[in-house]
C-alpha cells in the first residue's frame, strides 16, 4: 500500500467534471422551488384560521384625496373606514366592521412595546439605591419609527376550515408580528429564496412572532414565565402583564433599541379609567375606560379635513401627500364639512348601507393633540424632518386648552345602556353607517 495516490485509480477526471455538473444542475432548480426553510407560523395557522381586514387592494382608502368624500346635499356624513391597532405604534389593520367595547374597537391596542430606562440624569448626591432604579416606559414611533414598518395580523378561527381538518373547534386567536429579517451568510440567501417562492419576487424574509390574543391564565403566566410589572404611559403608570420571553433579540436589534425590550400586555381587569373630557359614568352608562390607547377609548378623523388641512402643508420628495394613516384614527368619516366633526359633542350612528341593523352611541370627548408621530410614514417608517408637525402648531392652535399644539381629529367615548349588563355592553360598528350629530357644543381640552 506504500506510494498510494488517485492515479491509481484510473479515474476519468472529465467524467467526473461531467457528473459533477450533471448533479449541480439538479438541484439548483430544486433548491429554487423547494428551499431548505422551515415553514412559517403564518403557514400552520392558515390551515385552521382565517386573517382578518381587508386587502389593500380593496382598500376603502384608495382614493382617500378624492374630492367623493366632500360633503354632498341631502347624504350624510358616512363610515368609509375602520382601523384598529393590535399593537400600539405598530402596523394597523384595515376592517369593514368592528364590535364596539367599553375600551374601544375589539383588539385595539391590547399590546404595547416598553424599555427598561435607568433614571438618567441623576442628582449629584443620588443615593445608591436610587440610581439603581429602572422603569419600563412605552415607546413610540416617535423614538423608534421602525415600528411603523412591524407588520401585525390578526388570525381569526375558520370553523368551515377546522372541520375540513377534522379538528375540534377551537374559539383562540392569536396575532403574528412581522419584520423584515434576513440571516448572515447560506442561512440568509435560503431565507431569501424561500419568502421568494412563497410570496413572489418581490418578497423579502421575514420573522415572525406569534401571540395568543386571549388573556392567559394564571397557570400559562406561570409555565410561560410571564411577569406583572409597572409601566408608564405617558403620565399614568399601569400595572400589564409582561410578555417579554416571546419577543426574539431581532426584534431589538431591528428596532434599534439600546435598553431592554418588553412587550406588555393590557389586564382587562385592569383597564385605565378615563376622566377629564370623558362622559361621567352616569352618562356613559359605564365607567369609560381604556387599554393602550393614548388617552381616550377612540379616535376619528375626517377625510375633507385632512384634504384641507393638507393642502396648506408643504411638500416635497418626501412628504407627496398625508395618508390619513399617519394619524392612526380607528373611524374614518366621509362626507362632513372640514372640521364640522370639531363642534359635535354627541353622535349616533346609524346602519345606513353598512348591512348591520343596530345603532352606535359615541360621545365626542375632546379634539386630539397631535404629537411629532404623523411625520412618520407609515410604510417605510421614514421620518419626516419638520412636517406635518410644523403646519400643525402653525395652522391647528384651535382650543384654548392646548394653545401651543395642533389638534387634528376627535377623541370618542363609547355610550351604552347603563341598565345593560356588563357583558351586553358592546355594539356593532361597520363601513357604510350613517352619522348623525345628536348633540353641538364648545370643546377645550384638558391636559393629563
Amino acid at each position: 500500500m506504500a506510494g498510494f495516490s488517485l492515479s491509481d485509480l484510473n479515474l476519468d477526471y472529465n467524467g467526473v467534471y461531467v457528473l459533477f455538473l450533471t448533479i449541480v444542475a439538479f438541484l439548483i432548480p430544486v433548491v429554487l422551488v423547494f428551499p431548505p426553510v422551515p415553514p412559517q407560523t403564518s403557514d400552520a395557522l392558515l390551515q385552521t384560521h382565517s386573517k382578518a381586514g381587508v386587502r389593500r387592494s380593496k382598500s376603502n382608502l384608495r382614493d382617500q384625496s378624492s374630492p367623493a368624500h366632500l360633503p354632498r346635499d341631502g347624504r350624510p356624513p358616512r363610515v368609509q373606514s375602520l382601523a384598529i391597532y393590535p399593537v400600539k405604534s405598530c402596523r394597523g389593520i384595515e376592517l369593514e366592521r368592528s364590535r364596539v367595547l367599553p375600551a374601544g374597537l375589539e383588539f385595539d391596542r391590547i399590546f404595547m412595546f416598553a424599555q427598561l430606562k435607568s433614571p438618567f440624569p441623576v442628582a449629584v448626591d443620588a443615593t445608591d439605591t436610587e440610581k439603581d432604579v429602572h422603569r419600563w416606559e412605552f415607546v413610540t414611533q416617535r423614538q423608534f419609527p421602525r415600528l411603523a414598518t412591524v407588520k401585525v395580523d390578526l388570525w381569526l378561527p375558520d370553523e368551515v376550515k377546522q372541520r375540513k381538518q377534522s379538528l375540534e373547534p377551537t374559539r383562540e386567536a392569536f396575532l403574528i408580528l412581522r419584520f423584515s429579517w434576513r440571516d448572515l451568510g447560506w442561512r440568509g440567501v435560503l431565507q431569501g429564496l424561500g419568502a421568494k417562492r412563497t410570496r413572489g419576487r418581490a418578497a423579502e424574509p421575514e420573522k415572525e412572532i406569534l401571540l395568543p390574543v386571549d388573556f392567559p391564565c394564571r397557570q400559562e403566566i406561570e409555565d410561560k414565565g410571564y411577569t406583572y410589572e409597572d409601566v408608564r404611559i405617558w403620565k399614568e403608570t399601569v400595572n400589564a402583564l409582561n410578555m417579554e420571553k416571546e419577543l426574539p433579540n431581532e426584534l431589538r436589534l431591528y428596532l434599534g433599541v439600546s435598553n431592554k425590550l418588553g412587550l406588555f400586555r393590557v389586564d382587562p381587569a385592569q383597564l385605565r379609567e378615563v376622566y377629564r373630557c370623558a362622559p361621567k359614568k352616569a352618562e356613559a352608562g359605564c365607567q369609560p375606560v381604556t387599554g393602550f390607547q393614548d388617552a381616550y377609548p377612540l379616535h376619528i378623523m375626517n377625510l375633507p379635513s385632512l384634504q384641507d388641512f393638507s393642502s396648506q402643508v408643504p411638500k416635497d420628495e418626501d412628504l407627496q401627500e398625508l395618508d390619513v394613516l399617519r394619524f392612526r384614527p380607528n373611524i374614518i368619516l366621509s362626507g362632513a364639512k372640514a372640521y364640522d366633526e370639531e363642534t359635535w359633542k354627541q353622535v349616533r350612528f346609524g346602519p345606513g348601507d353598512s348591512g348591520l341593523h343596530n345603532d352606535a352611541l359615541f360621545h365626542v370627548s375632546c379634539r386630539t393633540v397631535r404629537c411629532k408621530m404623523p411625520n412618520v410614514d407609515q410604510v417605510d417608517g421614514v421620518r419626516h424632518p419638520v412636517e406635518p408637525d410644523k403646519s400643525l402648531r402653525a395652522l391647528r392652535a384651535v382650543d384654548e386648552g392646548a394653545p401651543r399644539s395642533g389638534c387634528l381629529g376627535m377623541q370618542l367615548t363609547p355610550l351604552f345602556d347603563a341598565n345593560a349588563a356588563p357583558e351586553d355592553q358592546a355594539s356593532w360598528i361597520g363601513v357604510g353607517m350613517a352619522v348623525e350629530v345628536e348633540k353641538r357644543g364648545k370643546h377645550v381640552y384638558i391636559k393629563q
